[in-house]
């Protein structure tokens, strides 16, 4: 047990430099040790301050806990065990009231109480290691909603276990899980953390969530965590106000108490200025890797941390800094992390490093390719999607890096909110229709075989409809209905991570769309790597429902060209058209300014993939 006086482990100066001189054990919340357990916990603003729980039959005058200056409030409960619930009682003039413990790294439930823990695990074996970032595929998925083995409760880590041999043969290797920090209630998307350090109680808890984090280390996956700090709840808030003192009716000590504490959620932006508001998120994010071996984190919402208003020029600079100090030292500490920026501002500079005065991000999603992609495929008429646009998607990048963008057609955002599954939104009164099945399709593919960090949300390889839903859970039985369409993604995912060796250009930074035809609504590109012209893919997407024969499109060199995808082959439904399709042979004629030319058949809404042979 290491033994030191200061309650931060950061390297960030704190505001509580001054310390007592009695040594103590390091840590915040509740800290066991072989004689019981120790507790601290900051609330500036108390005169008095308890810890009560199982050890001591609730009592507050059983173990009253010594001011150690600068707001830390220190006690030790000797034969206090790990398991027993626990509170602080806190004592603010003549107030005196009872708060979960903010560092809790478990609790029964969002209004419960803090459970001693032990955060000890056997990771014996767990030796993983996240793949170069142009060698992902992110699959977002939300626990409570993945798989259910009772339909009346929301799904469990345990239950999510027994569906990876489905993502396994899949092909996604990151799974990117919506927040588990407890929140109000069982059922919810996860982006109301009412305890930030606790894992939902709903979904198993902190060890449920190690057993799964080890076993999809064991099936191939990296898992990214969501984390939620652009606020917190806002219901069932035992931070609110947490030691009794507010200014303009506002949160307390956690929170801004002023025009700045306003988000879309409620009044519950976090003080980023505040030393110990700041050591509380930095000590969370770096527990997700630290203790739950989780291998990157996914921010949400950025804007609303680095900006009042998510949209405007009114910046938080201290939100700011807080990122950029975190995304550092989680870098240096853990090399392979991930850093995943939901921000959708089209910012270069999330995706700096921070010494060049950027946010230090690894990645962030991507607006610029989701929106004009769905507005692409959803168009009704033909006539009216606009291949410049669909060509600007797929060219767009960060900092002239392609990996510093995630690309997708659906993710939680794009399907809630007023918006729906692709298949759904092309056709609301048949979401199984032809066309919805072809031009979801096509966005799926053009975000597997264009230049970025793809990813699915959870049930597009079965044509899940309607709307993301935390009480409507995956339908497995399309798993049978909709296999075809399953094999489409699985042998997507397979030419984009180059797994037959025959598609190397669509792990390459670079693309050259070559060929934009907007009148009969026909793209081709090119993708490769760094002069590896023998590595070259070339990619064809039809925009339009009809076929074509003999359809002119430059290659980037003469000679034998392999099919190895085509999206309207029946095998994958038998909505599919069915176009008859075959390898080609290139000829020495420049065409879109490259120096052959191939004369390709394809079907409605269809999507080709050439390679050499």
């Amino acid at each position: 047990m290491s033994i030191a006086t200061a309650p931060t482990s950061s390297s960030e100066p704190s505001n509580s430099a001054n310390q007592t001189e009695q040594t103590k054990l390091t840590g915040m919340g509740a800290i066991p040790h072989e004689n019981g357990v120790a507790f601290r916990v900051w609330a500036p603003h108390a005169d008095r301050v308890s810890v009560i729980g199982d050890f001591n039959d609730w009592s507050g005058d059983r173990h009253s806990m010594e001011n150690e200056g600068n707001g830390y409030w220190y006690g030790n409960v000797e034969g206090a065990a790990v398991g027993q619930g626990y509170k602080f009682q806190i004592t603010n003039g003549d107030q005196t009231f009872d708060r979960i413990d903010p560092y809790a790294r478990e609790v029964t439930n969002s209004i419960g109480k803090g459970i001693v823990h032990d955060t000890s695990y056997d990771w014996e074996g767990d030796d993983f290691q996240m793949p170069n970032h142009n060698e992902i595929v992110i699959y977002e998925m939300h626990i409570g909603t993945f798989h259910r083995s009772d339909e009346d409760q929301p799904g469990s880590f345990e239950d999510t276990i027994k569906r990876l041999p489905h993502l396994k043969q899949l092909g996604v290797n990151v799974l990117q899980i919506m927040p588990v920090a407890e929140f109000a209630g069982d059922l919810s998307w996860g982006y109301n953390p009412a305890h930030i350090f606790a894992v939902e109680s709903a979904y198993g808890g902190p060890v449920a969530l190690k057993d799964f984090v080890k076993q999809a280390h064991a099936h191939g996956f990296a898992v990214v965590m969501d984390v939620v700090y652009n606020h917190f709840g806002p219901s069932d808030l035992d931070l609110w106000r947490f030691d009794g003192w507010s200014e303009n009716d506002k949160g307390g000590i956690y929170f801004y108490n002023d025009h700045r504490s306003s988000t879309p959620w409620g009044e519950t932006r976090p003080d980023y200025g505040r030393g110990e508001v700041r050591q509380f998120i930095y000590d969370n994010a770096k527990m997700w890797l630290e203790d739950f071996h989780v291998d990157g984190l996914r921010y949400d919402m950025t804007a609303y941390i680095r900006t009042i208003s998510g949209i405007g020029d009114d910046d938080i600079s201290e939100g700011w800094g807080l990122m950029q100090w975190i995304n550092r030292d989680l870098a240096e500490q853990f090399p392979n992390c991930l850093l995943v920026a939901e921000d959708l501002q089209k910012n270069n500079w999330l995706t700096k490093p921070h010494d060049h005065g950027g946010a230090g991000f690894s990645t962030q999603w991507d607006a610029a390719f989701v929106h004009p992609i769905r507005e692409a495929v959803q168009q009704i008429d033909d006539a009216h999607r606009d291949m410049w646009a669909v060509r600007d998607a797929l060219c767009h990048r960060y900092n002239d890096d392609a990996m510093q963008r995630v690309i997708y057609s659906e993710s939680h955002d794009e399907v809630a909110n007023g918006k729906s599954r692709v298949p759904s939104e092309i056709d609301p009164e048949n979401p199984e229709s032809a066309h919805a099945q072809k031009r979801s399709v096509l966005a799926a593919a053009l975000a597997l075989t264009a230049p970025g960090i793809p990813m699915l949300f959870q049930g597009q390889e079965l044509l899940e409809d309607d709307w993301f839903d935390d009480t409507d859970p995956i339908d497995w039985d399309r798993a049978e209905q909709f296999k075809g369409i399953k094999q489409l993604f699985r042998d997507l995912i397979r030419l984009r991570l180059n797994r037959e060796g025959t598609t190397r250009g669509l792990l390459g930074q670079h693309i050259h769309v070559h060929h934009v035809n907007e009148g009969d609504k026909v793209i081709a590109f090119v993708r490769s790597g760094h002069e590896d012209p023998e590595g070259d893919v070339v990619v064809l997407a039809n925009f339009a429902n009809r076929s074509w024969d003999g359809y002119e499109v430059g290659f980037p060199a003469a000679g034998h060209w392999k099919l190895r995808f085509n999206s309207d082959w029946k095998g994958y439904s038998e909505a599919f058209a069915d176009k008859d399709v075959d390898d080609v042979v290139a000829e020495e004629t420049h065409r879109d300014g490259l120096p052959a030319t191939a004369n390709l058949s394809f079907g409605p809404y269809a999507v080709l993939v050439f390679s050499r042979s």
